[in-house]
């Protein structure tokens, strides 16, 4: 079974629930640790579970190197932040699904589509086009970007770049704020199997309003029967598992 979650955002005197359906697989990063402590027993407690043959000394390395992401995490307003591991025609591939709230800056407001499309485009990085999903209109960008892992966190002792690849989709809503959804991957060979669960998880979103009426972005009412029509669809997508 698909796990169904979802967050809160609320803007301009409107509240907006957000929902979405994350296919079988994956594993959720724990985001409501009450201090540093609680946080590092729940990545080692993680480190384990999908890491049980490593040694103690891998799995906390692990769990080091995932929780010095978390200040990044925060500033990005991610609510939902998960990983997949799997085998692509004999190769081991993993890919982070990240699911973020923000505000949109003010002179996106007017026009939101057309100034998120505007201001990606401005960065010179990939590729962005508008599209259109069963919640409301959005904007897709799909690029790769250079990243690293800290010398301290790998057996050489050296930083250690790489590429990570990505789909970054951002649905404004009409109380200011932006849902952001994000799948990256370093591993390439699973491209297509990741980019095809992603885009179940896009066409998962749901959106409600303060009294649990199904609504579209820009919070006119829709039909519970599409909604749940929605839901369905999400439910039969391919699984990364």
């Amino acid at each position: 079974m698909s796990e169904t979650t979802g967050v809160a955002t609320a803007a301009d005197g409107e509240l907006f629930h957000v929902r979405w359906i994350m296919p079988e697989g994956f594993f959720e990063l724990p985001t409501e640790a009450e201090d540093i402590d609680e946080l590092a027993d729940e990545l080692i407690g993680l480190a384990r579970e999908i890491q049980p043959r490593s040694t103690p000394e891998m799995q906390y390395l692990w769990a080091a190197m995932v929780g010095s992401t978390y200040d990044e995490l925060v500033d990005a307003g991610v609510q939902y932040a998960g990983f997949v591991v799997t085998e692509v025609d004999d190769v081991r591939c993993t890919a982070n699904v990240s699911i973020a709230l923000a505000d949109l800056p003010d002179e996106a407001r007017f026009s939101p589509v057309e100034g998120i499309a505007r201001a990606l485009r401005a960065l010179g990085r990939g590729e962005v086009e508008e599209l259109s999903l069963p919640c409301g209109p959005g904007v897709s960008w799909i690029g790769s970007r250079p990243a690293a892992v800290d010398g301290s966190l790998t057996p050489s002792g050296e930083e250690e770049p790489f590429w990570t690849s990505f789909i970054n989709v951002q649905v404004p809503l009409s109380n200011g704020t932006a849902v952001v959804l994000e799948m990256s991957t370093p591993t390439m060979e699973g491209w297509d199997v990741f980019s095809s669960m992603f885009a179940g998880v896009c066409r998962s979103l749901q959106l409600f309003d303060a009294a649990g009426n199904p609504v579209d972005s820009k919070g006119r009412p829709v039909d519970i029967a599409d909604a749940a029509d929605v839901a369905d669809v999400a439910d039969g997508e391919e699984s990364a598992e």
